[in-house]
């Protein structure tokens, strides 16, 4: 699918096998994308590997979060944004999360079934994936299935979280573009106050809209809105010794906003070019295929704020600074406790920490202190004496 990749000779990874995949992989065929997306979600032996080769590719995908409550036709929109989508002649990757059972293992994996009606389009992709415990609406390897998609080259990637509630925020930090989805059954207007939520939201669609209570949860989102920006009395006058009727009629309207946060958010979330993002609250029944347009072109207005304002680059600058944090984390845990020798050491430790003679703090350091060859890679072999190291991390005879 990707023209560029094709036409550049890609240097060799050193393993035959992935070699092949990633010449595949460059031909565009599906078969390839399906396999290197298992191996990085299921982080199969080579998928570091696999992901470096990928990575000079990224970056020209558009992503698109969409969360929400259980219930609230998450897939149901996904499905009909898709579909507008590759009316427009763009591809689309899906990633939809679905939530593992903390009993089986298990999932059901059913965002691909309710989305069966592009499923099956040459110029789609849906990869469902289960969190497997992983808390914040999505699984932990779902930025790695993201840049797969990317260097295959879809035009638009859209992440679908599992709907867990309040808790999954992780789409903000993994999608250019967040759209979070309510329905007049998600609560009160105090369900407008968390601030999570509030926050993460580049884009609020109030879906069901034909539904009592579809305009007061629009308006009580707007007027949060409208009270968090401060637009609201943003280039108010001064009234106090004032003649309103002598006021302009710019001054008129600033004071009408004031008096409407709800309408100074509705219009600030209008303006075709905005320098500065209010998020828009569109009403849709997704069933019907009612306001999905306008979601679509509130997307690609706020992906062009996202350029204009120098923001697109530093939220993709965050998310690769997250992923190299990520990478070392994971690297480091695997050295640690996949080590016979640092498992064994703790055991040891367990009787003093049972009775109180140390703590998990002091043990903690005493096995960084320890294992420092382990983080940096170095083999036992090669690694200075690191037995002799007492619970509180100090080496018996060292200087105080």
């Amino acid at each position: 699918m990707s023209a560029d990749s094709a036409s550049t000779p890609r240097a060799s990874t050193g393993r035959p096998a992935l070699d092949r995949l990633l010449v595949d992989f460059d031909a565009g065929r599906k078969a390839a994308l399906a396999r290197a997306v298992s191996i990085v979600e299921n982080h199969r032996p080579g998928f570091d590997v696999l992901a470096s080769a990928l990575h000079p590719q990224l970056g020209r995908a558009r992503r698109i979060g969409v969360t929400g409550p259980p219930g609230a036709g998450k897939s149901t929109l996904t499905t009909q944004l898709v579909r507008g989508w590759r009316e427009a002649g763009l591809t689309v990757g899906v990633v939809a999360v679905d939530p593992t059972s903390p009993f089986t293992g298990g999932a059901l994996l059913g965002d691909r079934i309710r989305m069966e009606s592009v499923a099956l389009d040459p110029g789609v992709f849906i990869r469902s994936m289960a969190t497997r415990g992983s808390l914040g609406g999505l699984a932990s390897a779902t930025r790695d299935v993201c840049d797969v998609l990317d260097a295959f080259g879809f035009d638009i990637i859209l992440i679908e979280t599992v709907g867990v509630g309040q808790s999954e925020l992780d789409v903000a930090r993994t999608a250019d573009t967040t759209v979070v989805v309510l329905v007049p059954e998600s609560g009160d207007s105090i369900q407008t106050l968390k601030a999570g939520v509030m926050e993460i939201a580049d884009l609020f669609v109030v879906n069901k809209a034909d539904r009592p209570g579809a305009d007061r949860l629009r308006n009580d989102l707007e007027l949060m809105l409208g009270l968090r920006s401060g637009a609201t009395l943003r280039d108010v006058p001064a009234h106090h010794g004032v003649d309103l009727k002598a006021l302009g009629a710019a001054d008129r309207e600033a004071m009408r906003d004031a008096m409407n946060p709800a309408r100074a958010a509705r219009k600030a979330a209008g303006e075709a070019e905005p320098d500065d993002w209010t998020p828009a609250v569109l009403r849709t029944v997704a069933a019907q295929g009612e306001g999905v347009v306008e979601v679509s072109d509130a997307i690609a207005r706020h992906g062009g704020y996202l350029e204009r304002s120098g923001e697109l680059q530093n939220r993709r600058r965050q998310r690769l600074r997250e992923r190299v944090r990520e990478a070392v984390e994971r690297k480091v845990a695997d050295r640690l406790w996949h080590h016979l020798g640092t498992v064994e050491w703790l055991e040891a430790r367990l009787p003093e920490l049972e009775a109180g003679i140390t703590a998990p703090f002091h043990v903690a350091d005493a096995l960084l202190a320890r294992s420092g060859h382990l983080v940096a890679g170095v083999p036992d072999a090669a690694a200075a004496p690191h037995d002799a190291v007492d619970a509180s991390g100090n080496h018996p005879g060292a200087s105080s």
